[in-house]
């Protein structure tokens, strides 16, 4: 059996007045309400700091990419300016003529043209300056530009026939695309 004074409290407990239950649940009421907000606010603020993060994360990923790229593609003003030094040489070891070739007189300065043609490839090819493949390609817009459409009944109509000027890429970005004449039907 239980004590009297357990009952007793028992049943003040079922039984408070009307005007004490009216203010306990009112303040209950508020309590919980402020409760509910503060997780509202608590979960927006949460959610904010997760976008935050997210945000700070892209940016970083952002900057890492253009300063690799900055590093990566740095001298590709300098290597178009090179380009044309490159033609010039190619140019001219093509006008020697066979006779000033293979005069003892003028084979070191033809071997030492070749050579430094040879250097200078060597070092595009450090920097992953490669020549675009033209003669015989199928023209690509994104790395040829057709200069001139010649008749040929031997090649297919969009193939690179004739090759003006080399194209080169840096890594995988054009650098400059490769002058080209295109084949079309012959009339």
């Amino acid at each position: 059996m239980k004590p009297n004074w357990f009952l007793y409290a028992q049943s003040n407990r079922r039984h408070k007045p009307e005007h004490m239950k009216d203010d306990a649940s009112e303040a209950t009421d508020a309590a919980d309400a402020k409760i509910a907000a503060l997780e509202d606010a608590l979960a927006t603020a949460q959610q904010e700091v997760l976008y935050a993060q997210a945000e700070t994360q892209n940016v970083r990923r952002r900057m890492e990419k253009e300063a690799q790229d900055a590093r990566a593609y740095a001298a590709t003003g300098f290597a178009r300016d090179v380009l044309s030094v490159s033609d010039n040489l190619a140019r001219a070891l093509e006008a020697i003529p066979a006779e000033m070739r293979e005069s003892e007189s003028m084979k070191p300065l033809v071997i030492g043209l070749e050579a430094t043609g040879r250097e200078l490839d060597s070092v595009f090819a450090k920097n992953g300056i490669t020549r675009i493949a033209a003669m015989g390609m199928p023209l690509d817009p994104n790395q040829h530009q057709a200069m001139v459409e010649i008749p040929s009944a031997d090649a297919e109509p969009g193939t690179i026939v004739a090759e003006m000027q080399a194209g080169y890429m840096i890594k995988d970005r054009l650098l400059r695309p490769a002058l080209v004449g295109v084949a079309k039907a012959a009339e």
